[in-house]
């Protein structure tokens, strides 16, 4: 299966932990996304996460595209419980230490009333191997967010669990991944 994953472009509620929050995007969140596919593809099929900032958009070019648009809630964002909907200065300012601890391993140390990175990453992969039995020779188009994307790119790297937050994915940013034998590999 050949996998494109698609992070969703600016929000209107900023920068920060968005996690769970249904932020929408700006004009300029969908002119980022629009031109991230424009000349990418063909794709067999469409997935998204449920968060409009994903799904709002997939609907848009599943439309233009005349494919449909399947929703998966296993690509969700990480929840940051308390820290959702604040930014790192934000929480330096209160909770340095913990964010530190956060950042130096994210595995060991779960925000505040929030996902434990462990399940979120069970919870995604699980999302992944289901689409790889659902589209099995396919070319699949992934709506997500940020944090799915650094999962699956740290796992296709190679990269140690304390690096997880040290892969950059910018707002609409579009990778290629390949799934094969359960082997997840980036393609340049």
């Amino acid at each position: 299966m050949i996998l494109d994953l698609l992070r969703h472009g600016e929000t209107e509620l900023g920068g920060g932990l968005r996690g769970s929050l249904d932020d929408a995007l700006t004009e300029h969140g969908w002119a980022q996304m629009r031109a991230a596919v424009a000349q990418a593809g063909p794709w067999d099929v469409l997935v998204s996460s449920p968060l409009q900032r994903c799904a709002r958009f997939a609907e848009e070019l599943g439309a233009r595209l005349a494919l449909p648009v399947h929703r998966e809630a296993g690509v969700q964002e990480l929840h940051f419980g308390d820290w959702e909907g604040h930014s790192a200065a934000q929480l330096m300012e209160t909770q340095a230490e913990q964010l530190g601890l956060f950042w130096a391993d994210p595995y060991a140390f779960t925000p505040p009333a929030g996902e434990p990175v462990e399940a979120f990453s069970a919870r995604v992969l699980a999302a992944i191997e289901r689409l790889q039995g659902r589209y099995a020779g396919k070319r699949v188009l992934l709506v997500t967010h940020g944090g799915v994307m650094r999962l699956l790119l740290a796992r296709a790297r190679g990269l140690p669990r304390e690096q997880l937050l040290q892969v950059e994915v910018g707002h609409a940013a579009l990778v290629r991944l390949t799934l094969q034998d359960g082997q997840l590999r980036e393609v340049a």
